[in-house]
């Protein structure tokens, strides 16, 4: 399994081998080696979750306040955009973006440090999307922002075919940089 740094501080992309003949393919989605390498603990993840999209839908762009949370992100069925934003000020890539397409073909996954806000749309009829994380959810500590703020001007390669009540709510990036520590 390779690992590949990113545009964005801390992000890692992590490229698995699979393993290919006429009965289809073997892949590890997570080796605790590997992320040891990468200086991750792999006994800080707690819980695993899992969503699953129809084609068009986006989810995010959420967050945590608070510690923040890291994550494991992969699509273990179709394809999926997904963006990560860096919200924590310290960072030398604060406001920046970056996308990535993850998919059921080459099973790579992201590595989300705390501080990151994320969100994907489903690219595929439908599309699952794996999340390891390591923290249990409070919904106290839920933030977001809107998938179409202009200030972010995050290009999604789909149109919207749904999208939630909540995430419709979002607020601004501009809001949530006017309430996050410094």
């Amino acid at each position: 399994m390779r690992i590949e740094p990113t545009a964005l501080d801390g992000v890692l992309l992590f490229q698995p081998t699979p393993s290919r003949d006429e009965r289809g393919l073997f892949t590890r989605t997570f080796d605790a080696t590997v992320a040891r390498r990468a200086g991750l603990d792999p006994h800080q993840f707690v819980q695993d979750s899992q969503s699953r999209s129809h084609q068009g839908a986006i989810r995010g762009l959420h967050g945590r306040s608070g510690r923040g949370e890291a994550k494991l992100v992969r699509c273990a069925r179709g394809a999926v955009h997904d963006v990560l934003v860096d919200a924590r000020p310290s960072s030398p890539t604060f406001g920046k973006h970056i996308a990535v397409r993850l998919d059921d073909s080459d099973f790579a996954h992201l590595y989300v440090p705390p501080g990151l806000l994320h969100g994907f749309q489903a690219l595929t009829e439908h599309a699952d999307v794996c999340y390891r994380i390591d923290r249990e959810h409070d919904p106290t500590e839920d933030i977001s922002v809107r998938y179409d703020d202009p200030e972010l001007g995050i290009a999604w390669p789909l149109p919207v075919s749904v999208i939630s009540a909540r995430d419709l709510a979002a607020g601004s990036w501009a809001d949530l940089v006017a309430v996050l520590p410094s």
